[in-house]
């Protein structure tokens, strides 16, 4: 899901943070070395934090997968994983292809040989997994493939001109899941029990305790996340109480989805998309922290699916604000500073 063409790592830039189940990998593309031939992509550097998220991420979420369908009890097809991939990596692939022919450009999986490709196609593992993981679609794979392909898609489409650099500010597989349960009514995410169905109570308690603790390292040593996944549950604490005092709604019943095994994947593995979230601890938490108060209003209109509805509005309306940036600053003056008057001149005082 993440997306290495919007970040060639190399060496000549330290990293500063790592992508994850959101799909999008942050940071300015630095310029290609001094031997790095015109038109060929960076290398990545194998030691840089960011394609170690990458790595662990990718990793983290095959095993968990191969878990899921041989002992959690992910009710999904097995052969759907594999397609969800094949799905995902042709349309990354030719996605890119198109935007390189028309930027007249090389395509960003060229010039490193296999390690290029390798790299160029882990955030596409990581989405594809993710959609076909998180969504229920009865018998029928065409859903799953059309969430892969929106998630894929929007990057070259939704973007925005962030720090004077166009990049996509959709979260890829939230909004590849968004967009098909929009689409079609009879699409579910899918249910609680999905991840821990077939085990006993003691592995029960534990897959939560597990994800939760990998999690947390992978956000706190390489995404530098953490601001953000504290402003996101104090929100939900306290939207939580507010709700309780304000609308009489159950506390305990308000504060249960935190226990649950789907909440924990999606504070660790997906708000916390470092490509489309904030760097800066303080935009972070705002971020998380309005993601919580969306989430209230859509539970207080009566609006199901409300993590990943939030997460999107959330998501767009960060990118229209950098779109209104933009263009506020484009009506800026752009000239040269204004001369000072005479007045506002200091002179030198006669000794």
């Amino acid at each position: 899901m993440t997306d290495v063409r919007n970040s060639k790592i190399t060496t000549t830039e330290p990293p500063t943070t790592a992508p994850n189940l959101g799909g999008s990998t942050p940071g300015p593309t630095p310029a290609p070395g001094p031997l790095t031939p015109p038109g060929t992509a960076p290398r990545v550097d194998k030691r840089d934090p960011r394609y170690l998220a990458l790595r662990n991420f990718a990793i983290s979420m095959s095993i968990f997968n191969i878990i899921g369908y041989t002992i959690l009890g992910f009710e999904q097809p097995w052969l759907w994983p594999i397609l969800a991939l094949a799905v995902g990596y042709g349309a990354e692939i030719i996605i890119e292809m198109v935007s390189a022919a028309a930027l007249k450009r090389r395509p960003a999986f060229l010039g490193n040989g296999a390690w290029g490709m390798y790299t160029f196609l882990l955030p596409t593992h990581i989405t594809a997994l993710a959609c076909n993981m998180l969504l229920y679609a009865n018998d029928r794979f065409w859903p799953i493939a059309f969430a892969v392909l929106v998630a894929i898609g929007q990057k070259a489409v939704l973007q925005a001109p962030i720090k004077g650099r166009m990049r996509h500010f959709m979260n890829p597989s939230n909004f590849g899941i968004t967009i098909t349960l929009l689409a079609f009514a009879w699409v579910n995410v899918a249910p609680p029990y999905h991840f821990t169905e077939n085990v006993p109570d003691v592995i029960r308690l534990m897959v939560p305790i597990i994800i939760l603790t990998a999690g947390t390292v992978l956000n706190a040593m390489l995404t530098k996340k953490i601001p953000l996944i504290l402003g996101w549950l104090g929100g939900f604490v306290i939207q939580a109480v507010v709700r309780h005092y304000v609308w009489d709604v159950a506390l305990w019943g308000a504060l249960v989805p935190m226990t649950g095994v789907a909440f924990v994947l999606f504070t660790n593995y997906m708000i916390t998309d470092p490509g489309t979230t904030p760097a800066a601890p303080r935009s972070q938490f705002m971020f998380g922290s309005s993601v919580a108060v969306v989430y209230a209003i859509l539970m207080e209109c009566n609006i199901v699916y409300t993590l990943f509805f939030a997460t999107t509005i959330v998501c767009l309306s960060r990118g229209v604000f950098w779109w209104g940036k933009w263009l506020v600053d484009r009506r800026r003056p752009t000239g040269l500073e204004p001369v000072a008057s005479p007045a506002a001149v200091s002179l030198p005082v006669p000794r």
